[in-house]
């Protein structure tokens, strides 16, 4: 609830922010308890690596590290455990075969699509109460939330510190 000197926008940005941080928590202790009860599986990052070349097609790795905003070196190490799980495989590139295009295998698309109806599963009963217009509502808005703090991000990576630190 907004004081008065407080404006009722940061109020609400604090609900906001304190609902994503809520979220973030539930979200990574689901992903704790699920590796702990199977070590085997890909975490989340590299999984990520998966959705993209999916998605979004065969690309080198320097372009799918640009996609999901982290270093090559990492990606290097995340693609290297996707291929030795037979999850992506490399192949020459046809327009300039010096290079190599990373690329998701039948298994691979299996997996991401094994994945996804889970999650839709997930998503349904968690909304099942819900009216199909607030699922359509909550849909938009999220989306464009994702979108906007995405744009926000791109540009504040490169110019500062997530978190300033305090001297």
């Amino acid at each position: 609830m907004a004081t008065p000197d407080e404006p009722q926008e940061d109020s609400t940005a604090d609900e906001i922010g304190s609902q994503l941080v809520r979220l973030v928590r539930l979200i990574e202790r689901m992903q704790a308890r699920y590796h702990a009860e199977h070590p085997d599986a890909v975490d989340r990052a590299t999984y990520l690596l998966l959705v993209h070349l999916v998605k979004d097609g065969a690309c080198r790795a320097s372009a799918l590290a640009d996609a999901v905003h982290s270093d090559p070196s990492t990606v290097s190490r995340q693609v290297a455990h996707l291929v030795r799980l037979g999850l992506v495989e490399r192949v020459a590139d046809p327009v300039d075969g010096r290079a190599t295009l990373l690329v998701a295998t039948d298994e691979g698309r299996r997996v991401f699509d094994e994945n996804r109806q889970l999650r839709h599963r997930r998503i349904a009963e968690l909304t099942a109460g819900w009216s199909d217009d607030d699922r359509r509502r909550f849909a938009r808005l999220l989306t464009r939330f994702t979108d906007d703090f995405e744009r926000s991000s791109k540009s504040k990576l490169r110019a500062e510190p997530v978190m300033p630190v305090r001297r």
